[in-house]
């Protein structure tokens, strides 16, 4: 049988992982190849309980393995990897996407031999995976977030409720989650239907008046609407109190992170209308965040609290895992990924990356359209060249740079201003001008707007 050209290749290359294994990680099974001089049966099937990962474990120390690879399949990988991590071995987790490239492999033993092969070759890069500390941190984080989005949903249905029922009171207050639209909820479930009496539980701050808030609150109040209505109301407080548990959880594993700013210093006060919204955590998240870090990410336009730990959260505080902030930035998902053949580029755009990260990262982007600031410049110029969403994409890019700056240097951002970046902009299109100009031949000479007229 003749080998094939893939074959051939490998075998011109140098081996760099002598003592390597290969993982296919299943659901119900996993398979597990080592080199065939190593065991009788290089290739086993081993069920997934907690037993039989040890068991791998086990089988790959009697052979001498040192470093193994596994796809990182969901999340049926995590329970081997910490069983083989506790028992000394490298582990590389590899994306799916880079083994996939070679026809004909359909068997999982031929899946977990070709890894084998591909990592014995160093043709595997290692994915991504925070400190320990980090992804505890994550998963708590995670949590809170699926429970936010949660709340989030049931104050949408006690919305859709309330307008089956006529009750118009989320056309008058803004956030029927408040002080104010949470009283008047309470009672009206308690039975009051005097809608003056409902309008009296407003609070002063409102700026709707007594009589607007009054006529919002005349419905139909079917008692079927309003036993959905309670449930709504009822699960609300229960998310809210989940969400509070979260952040005791949160702020005890934060104090135990290693202080990076000094004990006298303080993160100065946070600039006028950034705010992270009602879902932030009710302790002080924004010094915690400047002590581990030592910077303040805050400081950066568009970047709030929440959108700081998100991304502390998926990328932990060692930027040294990233050579430059332009990998940082590709690990993103935030680089342009151009498809080129015959030498032309026949496909633009950026990598299609699942990063929650990269996520927060574009919604600061997205806040910086009404932002008089340096950045808020940027985005405005980008956003009427390029469009929204690629203008989005190019910032985000941006704003992942200075966080690496920040976390790996230590550095301060320092904001210059709206004027600043025009005056900038307006010298490189002079600069721009005159060198054309130079091409063909031709001088420009400079005067204010009223002479030239």
């Amino acid at each position: 049988m003749e080998k094939s050209s893939t074959d051939d290749q490998l075998m011109n290359l140098e081996v760099l992982h002598p003592n390597a294994a290969g993982i296919d990680i299943g659901n119900a099974a996993h398979y597990v190849a080592v080199p065939p001089d190593r065991d009788t049966e290089p290739v086993r099937r081993f069920a997934c309980f907690t037993q039989d990962v040890r068991a791998i474990a086990d089988w790959l120390k009697q052979c001498g393995i040192v470093t193994v690879a596994m796809q990182s399949t969901g999340v049926y990988w995590l329970p081997v990897y910490e069983v083989l991590v506790e028992r000394g071995f490298e582990v590389f987790l590899v994306n799916a996407r880079h083994t996939k490239n070679l026809p004909g492999r359909k068997s999982d033993v031929q899946e977990c031999q070709w890894l084998m092969k591909l990592h014995t070759y160093g043709l595997l890069n290692n994915s991504f995976r925070p400190t320990e500390e980090i992804c505890v941190l994550r998963t708590y984080w995670r949590q809170r977030d699926e429970h936010v989005k949660a709340a989030s949903a049931v104050i949408q249905r006690m919305q859709k409720v309330l307008t089956e029922m006529n009750v118009q009171i989320a056309n008058v207050i803004s956030d029927i989650s408040g002080v104010t639209g949470m009283a008047i909820l309470d009672a009206i479930l308690k039975g009051e239907r005097d809608r003056y009496q409902l309008a009296d539980l407003a609070n002063p701050r409102i700026q709707a008046s007594k009589e607007e808030i009054a006529r919002s609150l005349e419905g139909n109040w079917r008692p079927e609407l309003l036993f959905v209505l309670r449930q709504q109301r009822d699960l609300y407080h229960e998310y809210q109190k989940r969400i509070g548990e979260c952040d005791e959880v949160i702020q005890l594993h934060l104090r135990t992170l290693e202080d990076k700013a000094q004990p006298e210093n303080k993160p100065e006060n946070p600039k006028r209308g950034k705010r992270a919204g009602g879902n932030a955590p009710r302790f002080d998240l924004r010094g915690e965040l400047y002590r581990i870090t030592g910077v303040d990410l805050t400081r950066i336009d568009g970047i709030h609290v929440m959108i700081a730990q998100t991304i502390l959260s998926e990328v932990g505080l060692d930027m040294s895992r990233w050579p430059t902030e332009a990998h940082f930035a590709s690990w993103l998902g935030l680089c342009p990924d151009n498809k080129i053949t015959g030498g032309k580029i026949y496909h633009r755009g950026s990598r299609h990356v699942e990063n929650r990260a990269a996520t927060a990262l574009r919604m600061a982007a997205t806040s910086l359209w009404r932002s008089k600031t340096y950045l808020g410049a940027k985005f405005k110029r980008l956003r009427t060249k390029l469009g929204a969403p690629k203008a989005i994409t190019a910032m985000a890019h941006h704003l992942a740079r200075l966080v690496y700056r920040m976390l790996k240097y230590g550095q301060e951002y320092v904001d210059k201003g709206m004027e600043y970046y025009q005056q900038r902009y307006q010298n490189q299109q002079i600069k721009w001008l005159e060198k054309k100009a130079k091409d063909l031949g031709l001088t420009i000479t400079l005067a204010p707007a009223s002479v030239a007229r």
